[in-house]
């Protein structure tokens, strides 16, 4: 059967249930119920409407996480699961192609249920902006209790990365332009490093770097102002794929909660704007 725009309602079906074990049932059900047809370069997949996409560059990650066989080659049953990700997770377009978009929101479903499983970001009593280069992920925990939920952002390319180490929320401008980048709009800003701050972008975040800010979507952003205040502590660590980083990011002391060592620096006594900022 088809719905009403032409697609397999199988498609639809799938897409509109969430979790790991639907998005399996219903790709193994897709893949019995549509007739495959091979296009070029997709190794054997199934064509169909709503589901044409060939093999992604991360096809073997996105196998692995919807439980299909991994053998890195598009078939009907992944492109009807990667679909069914795609639509519960927000990604567009969702058309089964397992492209960056994809395994960077796979990375963040991931992180939801436990984001600090590794403990790269330290556990204090009081709140942490947490920044993880590597899989280029920010969430806020205090203690062990995860405040706002892992989210995906685009951190510093290469030559303009972001600053790793403790830092702090120095200076926020919900409405502010770059002085450095062609008054380019960095909406909910919140410095914490020199120029370099959190803040929203209103194109595809999933395209190149930024010029040291740690950019997210406009509504994550704007959920992110809400999360932190002024002298709120920033923890940045790991290196984001695709850079080079001249000096290794600094470890965290292993020192009680209460120890200065290993801990953000003390709050400036002025919040002033910072003189230059990135983007």
């Amino acid at each position: 059967m088809r719905d009403g725009y032409g697609r397999p309602t199988v498609v639809r079906d799938a897409a509109a249930r969430l979790g790991r074990t639907q998005v399996r049932r219903w790709a193994v059900v897709g893949a019995v119920a549509l007739t495959a047809v091979v296009w070029p370069g997709s190794a054997g997949a199934g064509a169909v409407p709503g589901c044409a996409a060939g093999t992604g560059p991360y096809q073997r990650e996105m196998e692995k996480y919807v439980e299909q066989p991994v053998d890195g080659r598009q078939s009907v049953a992944d492109c009807v699961a990667i679909l069914a990700f795609q639509r519960s997770a927000g990604v567009r377009p969702a058309d089964g192609y397992a492209g960056l978009a994809t395994y960077r929101m796979m990375l963040v479903a991931q992180a939801r249920k436990n984001p600090n499983a590794a403990k790269k970001c330290p556990v204090r009593s009081y709140k942490v902006a947490c920044v993880d280069l590597s899989r280029q992920l920010v969430w806020v925990q205090q203690g062990s209790k995860v405040l706002y939920e892992p989210v995906p952002v685009r951190s510093g390319r290469d030559g303009y990365e972001t600053r790793t180490g403790w830092f702090r929320v120095y200076w926020r401008s919900i409405d502010h332009h770059s002085t450095l980048y062609d008054n380019a709009p960095m909406p909910y800003s919140q410095f914490f490093s020199g120029g370099q701050a959190f803040h929203g972008v209103y194109g595809d975040l999933f395209k190149g770097g930024s010029h040291g800010c740690v950019n997210l979507r406009y509504d994550d952003a704007k959920r992110l102002w809400k999360a932190l205040r002024l002298d709120d502590a920033v923890y940045v660590w790991g290196v984001k794929p695709g850079t080079w980083r001249t000096a290794d990011p600094r470890p965290v002391a292993e020192v009680p909660d209460e120890s200065l060592a290993g801990d953000p620096p003390p709050p400036p006594a002025v919040h002033t704007p910072p003189p230059v900022d990135g983007s």
